[in-house]
């Protein structure tokens, strides 16, 4: 109701036509790479009943939460790179910028949960079965997508209450907080730190407890699984090298200050893209229950 600007212009990625038709080709193969992989994990653990340990749940979840994460924003994206004009209406924005945070914020609660889980099996394991039980895991999981929405909701209630009288031009391929915030005609002294406190000091917070986590794992193998310390290492460092794509642009992007915020299209490929197409070749490929299953299936 406060703005007065109908719609959004998006710059996207290039103004080169060659370079739109590369990147649509790219894209495409990426987005479909991320529903075939992602699909074959949910499919693959709801199919076989072995798969129902703590661990299968929440990689069900966390595939899940990386199809709707991409599907908000590529199928857009695809058809904005095949337009001359990119314009997107207010109202489109803002549901954007919800359901891409409440989607991202419900993945980055989700992997700081694997995060326990690993940490449970591997450093306690005789009260695995009581520290993550069916009940406490479904009641994480809750938690993960209320967190989440939660989160979003913030985000879009100090937006939508900020007046818009142009300039309308979004640096990037898609309304992402800050670069939408960032043209309000109003004071965002509060608001800019309201907002940083909302997803980059909770997006730093989340990765230290992740890397805590793994810390302890590895430090436990090395006391009392010597023989195994180095399989374990090189899953941890698999594992830890995509939750930094996800995390590292976040805590980057979303910690700055609004007058020094740039471009963030480069960054936001990490986490919107990238880290959703690598996530089922990370977790399939350092699971051999996961393969096996696969094959049968």
């Amino acid at each position: 109701n406060f703005s007065r600007v109908p719609e959004f212009i998006l710059l996207g990625l290039s103004d080169r036509r060659e370079l739109q038709v590369l990147f649509f080709t790219f894209f495409l193969l990426a987005y479909i790479m991320v529903l075939l992989g992602n699909f074959l994990i949910i499919l693959t653990v709801r199919a076989d009943p072995k798969l129902t340990s703590p661990m299968y749940l929440l990689l069900c979840h966390l595939s899940f939460l990386d199809i709707c994460c991409t599907s908000v924003i590529s199928p857009r994206m695809l058809v904005d790179l095949l337009s001359q004009r990119k314009r997107i209406l207010f109202a489109d924005c803002i549901a954007q910028m919800f359901f891409l945070h409440f989607t991202g914020a419900s993945e980055m609660f989700l992997l700081t949960v694997m995060a326990y889980d690993r940490y449970a099996a591997v450093c306690k394991p005789l009260h695995y079965t009581t520290i993550m039980s069916r009940k406490v895991c479904w009641a994480l999981v809750s938690a993960c997508w209320a967190g989440g929405f939660l989160h979003s909701l913030t985000h879009v209630l100090l937006t939508v209450q900020l007046p818009f009288c142009g300039p309308c031009t979004i640096d990037n391929y898609f309304c992402d907080v800050p670069l939408v915030v960032r043209l309000a005609c109003a004071d965002l002294s509060v608001t800019q730190w309201l907002m940083a406190a909302n997803s980059g000091l909770i997006s730093l917070l989340c990765f230290l407890v992740l890397l805590t986590s793994y810390i302890l794992i590895l430090l436990t193998v090395r006391v009392g699984f010597a023989e195994g310390y180095w399989k374990v290492l090189s899953t941890c460092g698999s594992h830890m090298a995509v939750v930094t794509l996800f995390f590292g642009p976040r805590i980057l992007i979303y910690l700055q200050p609004l007058s020094a915020f740039p471009s963030n299209r480069h960054l936001s490929m990490t986490y919107t893209v990238f880290s959703p197409m690598m996530n089922p070749l990370i977790y399939i490929l350092r699971n051999k229950e996961v393969k096996a299953s696969m094959w049968k299936l």
